[in-house]
């Protein structure tokens, strides 16, 4: 997979004023790479991180993935791009209550079912690799914070992605559970050669990464 960004914009409309949070972002990266994405808050690491991700659209300039402008997709076909060949690790793991940790990892699945796609026997191998086999059965409210975001990671890959974006994902934990987090994040990017990219505030995390970017006043600049 090829990310490419050129010449990104992104501003937001008041009342009062035109907000610029993103002036003119341009790189591009490659599958087995990765990059740590730091800066104040409110710098706009995260709105960065949703436009690669397309959850949100560029007020100006292009997001490209393997020449294809993603923007230029309709929505239905976007929207199974970004299942398919996206993957999202959040501060905050988003699991269902409801149902098992298999069950949650196994969400990204359903929406654009595939015949010959990924099943239990995937998903049970990839908690394998998280250090959560034995923990297939239970539901979120029984794990840990570390072991929440561990099936977050898993559910994430589960869809082989080419692209993982991670939004501060040690950042609700304690340091000895983040340093663990961050050191399966890193393995699992390797074990997988996807393009990953990471926004934290983190510069502990940031330092594990092969490239580095700063964003300040909208602007980026690498390290």
């Amino acid at each position: 997979m090829d990310l490419k960004l050129s010449d990104v914009s992104k501003h937001f409309d008041t009342r009062h004023a035109r907000v610029e949070v993103l002036r003119g972002i341009s790189f591009e990266m490659a599958s087995g790479h990765s990059l740590a994405v730091t800066g104040p808050s409110g710098s706009g690491k995260s709105t960065l991180l949703h436009l690669i991700g397309t959850l949100d659209a560029p007020s100006a300039g292009k997001v490209e993935i393997d020449g294809q402008e993603l923007f230029s997709l309709p929505e239905p076909k976007l929207a199974e791009f970004r299942n398919q060949s996206i993957g999202f690790v959040f501060q905050d793991p988003h699991l269902l209550p409801q149902y098992t940790v298999l069950e949650n990892v196994l969400l990204p699945t359903m929406a654009f079912p595939r015949r010959a796609g990924p099943g239990r026997d995937e998903a049970a191998g990839l908690l394998e690799k998280v250090g959560l086999s034995h923990r297939l059965d239970h539901q979120p409210a029984e794990l840990s914070g570390g072991e929440r975001q561990r099936v977050a990671l898993a559910r994430a890959l589960i869809n082989e992605p080419g692209l993982l974006l991670c939004d501060e994902p040690t950042g609700n934990l304690d340091v000895e559970t983040a340093n663990s987090v961050a050191e399966l994040l890193v393995e699992l990017h390797r074990d997988e050669s996807n393009i990953l990219i990471v926004v934290t505030h983190s510069l502990e995390l940031a330092a594990r990464f092969e490239r580095r970017f700063e964003l300040r006043e909208g602007r980026c600049s690498e390290l």
